[in-house]
């Protein structure tokens, strides 16, 4: 076999070469044995052969597919991560610190980040990002603040925020790995939701250009890619590479689907041939959108429509390829206009909160989506109408007390109380709205008047939140 052939050509080579099966999975390739298994391309899923390399020890096919990777992300080196960014940022967080090292989290860090905090044993401080006014959503975190932090804590070990956030906010990397570096401290970067940043200049730069020292990113999320697929780059010398990839090796699965291994080697030379032209495509496919959603009276689509190119307080950048939905001026909840753009027009959105859903587009974005979507809410905005009165932001969610340890909380005896009855109490679980898999309450930490009045506010607006017990009663520590 050429040594530069697609994995997925290799595996289609194999299906064909009339080998007898006699090792892993145990539906031998037999594609006729169930229609499931011939929908699923069962002939392609083998384990590993000779030819076709081994993740967990990558010397040949892998290897050199990796290795395109990283030259075309601008990485020292990436890994193919098979249990996403999840397993991703497990491996990063722990394979940059030892147990009981302090660490800078920002507080909307997704939960694989507390994972990491929970398992590794972490001491966190938590970054509390800005609100940005009038829509509700996450700002950016501010190169000063990680610098007081960093002042406030000098044992610091590692920097880890998410850019863009679930809502398409970016930070000022350069200058926050600016501020770390100084200090020798790593910086991690969670950017899961903007594996295609920088790969033109169509987009934002991405976080590796811009001096990061580990970021995980979906390749998944928006670019042509199979779910559960992501990348973790390495860059610089100021965590210890070979660490970083035992780690890798711990936190997803012995037995990694060369389905999913083939989608990213795929992916990465589509992007190699033809990165330009389809990237361009999809930027002129949101202009398309923006110029055709101007004119909405209720619905606000910040960064988008009558508001493309707009400045935001506490905004560093925001990404194009993410149209957030505000209905923060309409008769509706982000819940409600998710559901409607469903049932009504067939267009699924990503995910509500109760004032805002998230449309994402991604490189598989088509012709037809600027005007599906832009007439559909030009038919919404008019439908609902606008709000009854004046909609404040809520009041951001302040740090809570923390009276235990992550580890130490989850492993406590507990008990369900309902919210209102919680309050002063410390929590057991976690609760978060999923997505964006945010924690609003944290294991170890007291739970407030305003977290109650926030989980009765999302409850209400029919966000789905994910820890509650029976009743819709939080856990907390007995």
């Amino acid at each position: 076999m050429k040594q530069d052939k697609p994995l997925l050509d290799r595996l289609a080579d194999h299906r064909d070469g009339g080998y007898l099966s006699l090792h892993m999975p145990g539906h031998k390739e037999n594609e006729g044995l169930a229609p499931y298994l011939r929908t699923l391309g069962a002939g392609l899923d083998i384990t590993e052969l000779p030819g076709f390399d081994d993740l967990h020890a990558p010397a040949e096919v892998l290897a050199e597919s990796m290795a395109r990777a990283a030259r075309l992300f601008g990485s020292g080196e990436t890994l193919y991560q098979v249990n996403g960014s999840t397993g991703a940022l497990l491996a990063a967080v722990r394979g940059a610190t030892r147990r009981g090292d302090r660490v800078l989290v920002a507080r909307h860090c997704h939960k694989a980040v507390y994972h990491a905090v929970e398992l590794c044993g972490l001491d966190p401080v938590w970054l509390v990002p800005p609100t940005v006014e009038g829509f509700g959503i996450a700002g950016s975190i501010r190169p000063d603040q990680v610098e007081q932090a960093l002042e406030d804590h000098p044992d610091i070990t590692l920097v880890v925020y998410p850019s863009p956030t679930y809502d398409g906010v970016l930070s000022d990397t350069a200058a926050i790995c600016a501020a770390a570096h100084a200090r020798g401290v790593p910086v991690l970067v969670d950017e899961a939701h903007g594996a295609h940043l920088g790969l033109t200049g169509d987009f934002p730069l991405g976080a590796v250009a811009q001096g990061a020292d580990l970021v995980a990113a979906s390749l998944h999320k928006m670019l042509p890619s199979l779910t559960q697929t992501a990348v973790l780059h390495l860059s610089g010398d100021r965590v210890d590479r070979a660490e970083v990839r035992r780690q890798a090796g711990i936190f997803q699965s012995s037995s990694p689907s060369y389905l999913l291994m083939a989608a990213m080697d795929g992916c990465v030379r589509l992007l190699e041939e033809k990165k330009e032209a389809l990237f361009a495509a999809w930027a002129r496919r949101l202009g398309e959108f923006d110029q055709l959603a101007r004119g909405l009276r209720n619905l606000r689509l910040p960064g988008h429509g009558d508001e493309a190119g707009a400045v935001y307080p506490n905004v560093f950048a925001l990404d194009p390829a993410r149209i957030v939905l505000s209905t923060r001026g309409a008769a509706c909840t982000g819940v409600e206009l998710m559901d409607r753009l469903r049932t009504d027009y067939k267009i699924e959105l990503e995910m509500a909160m109760d004032t805002y859903a998230v449309a994402m587009t991604g490189l598989g974005t088509d012709d037809g989506m600027p005007r599906r979507l832009a007439e559909a809410l030009h038919a919404l905005d008019k439908a609902v109408g606008p709000a009854s009165g004046p909609v404040s932001d809520p009041p951001a969610l302040g740090l809570p007390p923390r009276r235990l340890g992550l580890e130490e909380a989850v492993r406590s005896r507990g008990e369900f109380l309902p919210a209102e009855k919680a309050v002063g109490r410390v929590a057991r679980g976690y609760l978060w709205a999923y997505p964006p898999g945010i924690p609003l309450a944290v294991p170890g930490e007291e739970l407030t008047a305003d977290l109650a009045e926030t989980v009765g506010r999302l409850q209400r607006a029919g966000v789905k939140l994910v820890g509650l017990g029976p009743g819709g009663t939080v856990d907390v520590v007995a």
